[in-house]
């Protein structure tokens, strides 16, 4: 029976004896009180460096999520323009009788400015379908003020920014001006028409509540002096991410119209907001390289502080193999548990991340995140299950190769010296 239990136990990892020597290890005497300094450091540098790079790469996450989904609801999916050639109906319709699950509608878009008293300001004119159902639902999801149903000729929907800036209010009436030029005795003047505001919206992102004017697609081509044949078609998709490949789809149905997604139009941006990602988590993993390091130089002065300890072991008929084990051990139990600790403070500060910005700018009275930059009106964040386990495994193999490079020296040792003169 102790043949079988010596058995079972040689064949386990780390054997009871191994890890007795491994929890002496971690409990160092009084006058090893560096050896515990040195242990609570790498424990701490561990722990930070997981939670610091679990936060960040959840705010990172989150802004980018947030970004997309505000680009995707306030964008079409895909947009085809003319490009100096008619849209004709069959185009359409061989759309349409191809792809069930989309959703079209003709629009309009240019710049001007709008006109207020004395106060001017350049926005961009979207002239939409007001009976369109994107259109509808789009507006009496994000509707401050107002009515979708007083949406028609002569009226406009405006961003709360816009009407904030510019103290306009539902009712008001205002005059837009186009890049459009109209005959004058007094020569060529910019077109201008006289609209009143039918609602007020607020999507959340600032740049598209103070830029954009939302008018029927009548009036956008009126005010412009354009004609139907220089409409856009906007093609909402079921699922936004496969955008591409619809593209690539309608082109073969016609190549002389011009044809992007939201992806194009944002490609620089996302890119831009990629490589930033990938540089913050190299950088921040060199905090848990770091903290490493202390696990390096704690259980380097641990062994030579234990050479006594370690030929005596040897004596008494314990192998290299086994001592290694242990200090190995030593070391990975302190970067194990600094990155469990590490992850779940890291979850815990990325699930309340809004609280504890909205708590230090009180406290501190400082702006961060402010949402005229980052055009988001909260800090987001969100958790990715799958980047804490790359973040796990990463911080585990860095303390387990901070944890073995001291170790196997162990077997370099001249312990019979140690014991000469005992």
């Amino acid at each position: 029976m102790k043949i079988l239990n010596l058995k079972l136990e040689d064949n386990i990892l780390f054997t009871k004896v191994e890890r007795l020597i491994s929890s002496r290890n971690l409990r160092p005497k009084k006058k090893e009180g560096f050896l515990k300094i040195i242990s609570v450091f790498s424990f701490l540098g561990i722990m930070l460096g997981v939670a610091i790079l679990i936060i960040v790469m959840s705010v990172m996450n989150g802004f980018k999520n947030e970004l997309t989904n505000k680009i995707l609801g306030l964008n079409p999916h895909i947009v085809i323009q003319p490009n100096g050639f008619n849209i004709d109906e069959n185009y359409i319709s061989k759309i349409k009788n191809n792809f069930n699950d989309i959703s079209i509608s003709k629009t309009y878009s240019g710049e001007g400015v709008i006109i207020n008293n004395e106060q001017a300001k350049g926005i961009i004119f979207k002239g939409v379908n007001n009976e369109e159902k994107k259109i509808k639902e789009f507006l009496e999801e994000n509707i401050v003020s107002g009515d979708v149903k007083k949406f028609k000729r002569n009226s406009v929907f405006i961003g709360s920014e816009l009407a904030f800036n510019l103290n306009l209010y539902e009712g008001d009436k205002i005059n837009l001006m186009s890049s459009a030029f109209v005959a004058t005795p007094l020569g060529n003047l910019p077109k201008q028409e006289s609209f009143s505001i039918a609602g007020i919206f607020n999507t959340g992102f600032i740049e598209f509540d103070q830029n954009i004017i939302f008018l029927t697609t009548e009036d956008a081509l009126s005010i412009f002096d354009k004609n139907t044949k220089d409409q856009n078609l906007e093609i909402y998709l079921k699922d936004p991410l496969e955008a591409n490949l619809y593209k690539k789809k309608f082109e073969k149905f016609n190549q002389n119209y011009f044809i992007y997604t939201w992806a194009d139009l944002n490609q620089s941006f996302f890119s831009a907001l990629k490589v930033e990602r990938n540089v913050m988590f190299i950088i921040l993993t060199l905090i848990i390289i770091v903290a490493a390091f202390n696990i390096i130089s704690g259980l380097t002065i641990l062994i030579k502080n234990k050479t006594k300890e370690i030929a005596i072991l040897k004596t008494l008929g314990l192998n290299n193999t086994s001592i290694k084990k242990s200090f190995f051990l030593t070391g990975f139990t302190i970067g194990f548990f600094a990155t469990i600790s590490g992850i779940i403070l890291g979850t815990i500060f990325a699930l309340n991340i809004e609280k504890i910005r909205i708590f230090l700018s009180t406290v501190f009275k400082l702006e961060i995140f402010p949402s005229d930059i980052y055009f988001l009106e909260e800090l987001p964040s969100e958790i990715n299950l799958y980047s804490i386990f790359i973040i796990f495994i990463l911080s585990i193999l860095v303390s387990a190769i901070a944890s073995y490079i001291p170790a196997r020296h162990i077997s370099k040792m001249k312990t019979f010296r140690a014991l000469k003169y005992e």
